[in-house]
């Protein structure tokens, strides 16, 4: 077990060895039992967990041995009921979780009860837990809830065993990408979304995760401190006038240990002229941002796909791809940002990509939401932000709708030459979870 300082003393143990005879039982336990003082037990767990419980009312020098029979304790583990006596001074039950373990277990008195006198592993003890600090901590039921909005430092002050916790859950959400400013009949496209990545909660239960959670395990922890980046979102894309492209700035990654999301894609926006450079395709990221096409010299050109999203690739995916373009004489439409959970819609013809909900805060909450498509009425309509914090386009003179503050949603994307610019893409999140009592 590692151990950082973190203003609490660990105070050593000391084990007596030696003490007392003890007659074996060799027919192997393999349902749970009573014990009986002065007698040894070869406990079978390769079926099922097994409970074996210490004499009642027992006197001093009262004596019990357990051994691992077929070497399984590690899979399911032996449970030592304390019946009532204190197990090294502690009014728990300990916990046998170490396969090819064997202990002797002594009562000395009704303070300290139970003591273990040999032990081959030096590993008896009852559940034990995560201590950490970092962000803002809150607490649900008997779990612990760090929330980082900026960068900070996830301390591991000790870490628990098996029995109580070990690992935690996470989310790690990255900044969304910036919205596309408008560049002449152009509907700029919308950001995608911060990848999001999550465990399944199964480590830290009682709560729901989002489907991008199912399967994934949960991290193991040491005794350390874990630097926490939360990414920013993408800048938002330059007006009319400027003589740039327009397009959306990529957002930027979040981390926490091995999980690193990747930041969600800029819009793409169009120029009215022969310039190939600016016939903007969405930025591939996290989530792809939406395309916007463009027009060459006089005559429509192609198309812009949207931002492949889930770039570079993960399992599960962390985002999805955002939507093309289409040219519409007079007037060029665009495409809306890719969210956490769906693709954004093509040619200004629906919403940026939904974003997915999770618990892992205590209470649902929907994040990673595509940015909308600008639009350039009559022709095609501004669309809404995915839901989850996505931006939303704009159809009129107003900038479009940046992404919503640690939701990682994309920015909105602009809509006639006169706003002045796209929509920036909503910061990210990071949250670990973990079992504290």
């Amino acid at each position: 077990m590692g151990v950082v300082s973190c203003g609490t003393t660990m105070l050593d143990q000391g084990v007596f060895q030696n003490i007392g005879a003890v007659t074996w039982d060799t027919t192997a336990k393999t349902a749970s039992f009573t014990a009986v003082s002065g007698n040894g037990y070869f406990v079978n767990t390769t079926s099922g967990a097994i409970t074996v419980t210490l004499p009642a009312t027992p006197s001093a020098g009262d004596i019990v041995a357990v051994q691992d029979y077929a070497g399984t304790w590690g899979t399911n583990n032996v449970t030592i009921g304390r019946n009532s006596s204190n197990i090294g001074g502690s009014a728990v039950d300990a916990i046998l979780a170490t396969s090819n373990q064997s202990i002797t277990l002594v009562y000395v008195d009704s303070t300290r009860g139970w003591q273990t006198v040999n032990d081959s592993t030096q590993s008896v003890s009852g559940p034990s837990f995560i201590t950490a600090t970092g962000g803002t901590v809150t607490c649900c039921g008997d779990y612990k809830i760090h929330t980082f909005t900026g960068p900070g430092t996830f301390t591991v002050c000790s870490v628990g065993n098996p029995v109580g916790s070990d690992t935690v859950d996470y989310l790690v959400l990255a900044g969304g990408g910036g919205g596309a400013g408008n560049q002449g009949s152009w509907g700029g496209g919308g950001g995608g979304a911060g990848g999001y990545r999550e465990s399944s909660g199964a480590a830290s239960g009682c709560y729901t995760a989002s489907p991008l959670g199912a399967g994934v395990s949960a991290l193991p922890v040491s005794a350390q401190g874990y630097p926490i980046t939360v990414g920013a979102g993408g800048s938002a894309g330059p007006g009319c006038g400027v003589g740039s492209c327009g397009a959306g700035g990529d957002g930027n990654n979040s981390v926490f240990s091995t999980i690193t999301s990747t930041g969600g894609g800029g819009g793409g926006a169009g120029w009215p002229g022969p310039r190939p450079a600016c016939a903007a395709a969405g930025r591939p990221g996290g989530s792809g941002g939406g395309g916007t096409s463009s027009y060459y010299g006089g005559s429509p050109g192609a198309p812009a796909p949207g931002g492949t999203g889930n770039t570079p690739p993960v399992s599960p995916p962390q985002g999805n791809n955002g939507g093309s373009a289409l040219v519409h004489p007079p007037y060029r439409v665009g495409g809306s940002g890719g969210g956490a959970g769906a693709v954004g819609a093509d040619n200004s013809s629906g919403p940026g990509g939904n974003g997915v909900a999770t618990e892992i805060t205590g209470s649902s909450v929907t994040r990673g939401g595509g940015g909308g498509a600008g639009g350039i009425p009559p022709c095609s309509s501004a669309q809404p932000g995915g839901s989850g914090g996505g931006g939303a386009g704009s159809g009129t003179s107003s900038p479009g709708t940046a992404g919503t503050v640690n939701t990682g949603g994309g920015g909105g994307g602009s809509g006639p030459c006169s706003a002045p610019t796209g929509g920036a893409g909503g910061s990210g999140i990071v949250v670990i979870r973990y079992k504290f009592q």
